[in-house]
């Protein structure tokens, strides 16, 4: 499902809602996940790979993909990546650091390499990669003018999940208020599932999440 259409500075951004199951450390749980498609009426980029590529492709509309980003490997992030990387002609980028978590599920298909400061143009407008380590060792945030597209690490309410296999609140909190905190409080956060929020609306409750822990 696809919702929504937005144009900010010369972008224009589209989320695609798609329905699977995130398994890890022998759990399996349905989810909703969000796809994020940001550029112009030319060219996009992808963030994310979840479940289902067929209404992916059909929010990229047959644009040049410059390529697809993954925020972190688990598996209900990168399921149709290499799909979309066919049907795209784009390349897949994931950190390093996430590899493991790849591997598990598309071993044998390498992707390429994302990495902290690295900087993306799609339809004129450079973005910037933030390796946010905590939810995973290779999460990480694509910084775009008044937006940030937070994957798995900051949600409305609060920080990602750090109770699995590769995780840590620690590092999570560290990359949050180290990384994210520090942007404009009036910059938008674009999440991996829910609903958008802003980094002015979170930012106050930094200690909330450090006392309760998660």
């Amino acid at each position: 499902m696809s919702e929504g259409r937005t144009p900010d500075g010369g972008l224009r951004v589209d989320r695609v809602v798609t329905s699977g199951t995130f398994s890890l450390d022998g759990g399996t749980w349905d989810v909703d996940n969000n796809v994020w498609v940001i550029g112009d009426d030319v060219e996009c980029l992808v963030v994310d790979a979840a479940h289902d590529a067929e209404p992916i492709v059909s929010a990229v509309a047959g644009r040049q993909v410059v390529a697809v980003v993954l925020t972190h490997g688990h598996d209900d992030h990168i399921g149709v990546a290499p799909e979309l990387s066919r049907r795209l002609s784009a390349p897949v980028l994931l950190h390093p650091n996430d590899r493991m978590l790849w591997d598990r599920v598309h071993a044998g298909v390498a992707p390429s390499p994302l990495v902290d400061a690295q900087a993306i143009e799609v339809a004129g407008t450079w973005l910037r990669v933030l390796h946010t380590p905590g939810h995973s060792p290779g999460s990480c945030c694509v910084v775009a003018p008044g937006r940030v597209f937070t994957g798995d690490t900051l949600f409305a309410g609060g920080p990602g999940a750090t109770g699995r296999s590769f995780s840590d609140f620690g590092t999570i909190m560290a990359s949050i208020t180290d990384r994210l905190l520090v942007l404009p409080g009036e910059t938008v956060v674009h999440t991996g599932h829910g609903d958008d929020t802003t980094i002015g609306a979170e930012a106050p409750h930094r200690q909330e999440w450090l006392d309760r822990g998660h």
